[in-house]
């Protein structure tokens, strides 16, 4: 894989992830096959500032992040009378860049 590329994708998409798994994500870069790439490229990662956004005002972030059973039980019990709503706008950056690190980690299970 060609580093100009590779720093390229890195600089559209280094806010989606955390910065101790960016080395993680390089490295799996590299290895990757220009063929491959291109479908990576095609790849939309949820944006953390969108999902602290939707937490804060409609605190539906959960549905976004493919965690179904929680935001249901979120919403049966009023948002836990306000507790579950305070923990989800201060995780949900952190909770994003896992699950687009865990998205990432899953296509490149499929090359």
């Amino acid at each position: 894989m060609d580093s100009e590329k590779i720093n390229l994708w890195l600089a559209m998409n280094a806010e989606n992830f955390n910065p101790h798994d960016l080395m993680q994500v390089k490295e799996k870069l590299e290895k990757l096959p220009d063929d491959k790439f291109f479908i990576l490229q095609g790849t939309t990662f949820e944006k953390p500032t969108i999902i602290l956004i939707i937490a804060i005002f409609l605190g539906w972030e959960r549905f976004w992040l493919d965690d179904i059973g929680l935001g249901v039980l979120k919403i049966i019990t009023c948002y836990g009378c306000g507790i579950w709503w305070l923990v989800d706008v201060c995780t949900a950056r952190e909770r994003t860049r896992k699950y687009n690190f865990n998205k990432f980690l899953q296509l490149l299970s499929f090359f």
